[in-house]
């Protein structure tokens, strides 16, 4: 059995059950562990199980997933600028925005990448730090207000950059919209 969105594999049953006779018959609500999807399938034997499909790390250690949505391979272009001052509204200053890209994509939260030159080391190894972003989507630019979760400095030289795994911290209607309507559009190649 396989997901009809991402041809995964990696299906369990899902925490809501179906309609009792439903069950009775062998329909069940199925999930997907890859992308999130939530469908119904034939499984009379109740061959599949609630529990969660574990990953493995290289030393065979299971580790779960923790995504709250899908995300997906991007490559778009994106400005992001430092926040400075408190979080309170109309109190803050941005800094001149550099330029880098979101590496990957969700309604969520995005993989940032960026060379980083403008702005100092200890700005951007704080996890927590509030920075602004604008996104280029294909049909329009999007603006957010992100949190640093994980930071990592890859790369030697001149070609050293920022690996910046952030939050969505806010956004505002409109663009979220875009951003559900962008990720809904790219429903199909998950990460």
């Amino acid at each position: 059995m396989e997901c009809p969105r991402c041809q995964s594999q990696r299906i369990q049953r899902d925490y809501d059950d179906s309609i009792i006779f439903l069950r009775a018959v062998g329909m069940h609500k199925l999930l997907c562990n890859q992308c999130g999807l939530v469908f119904k399938g034939f499984d009379p034997k109740g061959k599949l199980q609630r529990a969660p499909a574990p990953k493995r790390t290289k030393d065979g250690i299971p580790i779960r997933n923790r995504r709250r949505g899908p995300r997906f391979v991007a490559h778009l272009p994106t400005a992001i600028s430092l926040i400075e001052g408190g979080s309170q509204a109309g109190k803050v200053s941005y800094s001149s925005p550099s330029r880098g890209h979101c590496d990957s994509i969700s309604e969520f939260g995005m993989l940032l990448s960026l060379v980083g030159t403008r702005f100092g080391e200890n700005e951007l190894s704080r996890l927590g730090r509030l920075l602004f972003v604008r996104i280029e989507l294909p049909e329009a630019p999007i603006e957010a207000v992100v949190t640093i979760v994980t930071q990592k400095r890859v790369g030697e030289g001149p070609k050293k950059k920022w690996l910046l795994g952030v939050k969505v911290h806010q956004i505002n209607e409109a663009d979220a919209e875009v951003l559900v309507a962008y990720v809904e559009k790219r429903g199909f190649d998950p990460v």
